[in-house]
């Protein structure tokens, strides 16, 4: 059977997709990352982090071409209307009762930084085979756990789940108002390196906290056209 593109709505308030958060600064990418859409959909799954059906999971998906289009917002109020600007916000945290690299309980409160993208709104494809793409279908329809937009503090303003679709003129018609995919801002995977434009480190390969591992893709960014 041919592949499919399952279409992922990512809208909410705040967003956070950390393309390299560690330890005392948790950035926050402008699109989301892999590693994050492929673990929402873990979570709508149910598959337990670091278990062997999870495994199998991303064995499957990993390696999907992934495209993130960011959806511009618009307000009308009467006869004016105008385009919310995303904008990159930082909040910080103070944690106590950590421990420091030789095990001990650290008696100093820890801080940490943190970026969350305000007003933002993506659609997100996944090219996978028909088979994955309803089961996909199934579960984030009905997802077995909670789902959230890179954080659990990030909560989905609308349903994620926004359609299984034959191809790109399909996704158009139905979720881009009859628009090409030139008319907006998008990150695509590709297939070498020539082609692309930046490599990021998001395409999961293990979910566990003690063997966490990501493994690299090629995307490039295509300005909206007008």
């Amino acid at each position: 059977m041919s592949n499919k593109l399952v279409a992922l709505r990512l809208s909410g308030i705040m967003q956070s997709w950390g393309v390299n958060s560690e330890y005392t600064y948790r950035n926050s990418g402008l699109f989301p990352t892999k590693s994050a859409v492929l673990g929402l959909c873990c979570a709508a799954k149910g598959l337990s982090r670091g278990s062997k059906k999870e495994k199998a999971f991303l064995n499957k998906v990993s390696d999907c071409s992934m495209t993130a289009i960011a959806l511009p917002r618009t307000i009308t109020t009467g006869e004016k209307s105008w385009t919310v600007n995303v904008r990159r916000i930082e909040d910080f945290h103070t944690i106590e009762n950590t421990k420091t690299a030789a095990g001990k309980k650290n008696p100093n409160a820890v801080m940490t930084y943190r970026q969350y993208l305000c007003d933002a709104a993506f659609l997100v494809l996944l090219e996978v085979n028909a088979d994955l793409a309803y089961d996909l279908k199934e579960k984030l329809s009905d997802p077995v756990w909670g789902v959230w937009l890179g954080r659990k503090t990030c909560i989905p303003s609308a349903p994620v789940f926004a359609g299984v679709f034959e191809n790109m003129g399909e996704v158009c018609d139905n979720l881009l108002q009859g628009k090409s995919l030139n008319r907006f801002t998008h990150q695509k995977e590709v297939l070498s390196f020539e082609q692309g434009s930046d490599t990021l480190m998001d395409k999961p390969m293990d979910y566990k906290i003690d063997r966490r591992e990501r493994g690299q893709r090629r995307i490039k960014i295509c300005e909206a056209e007008k």
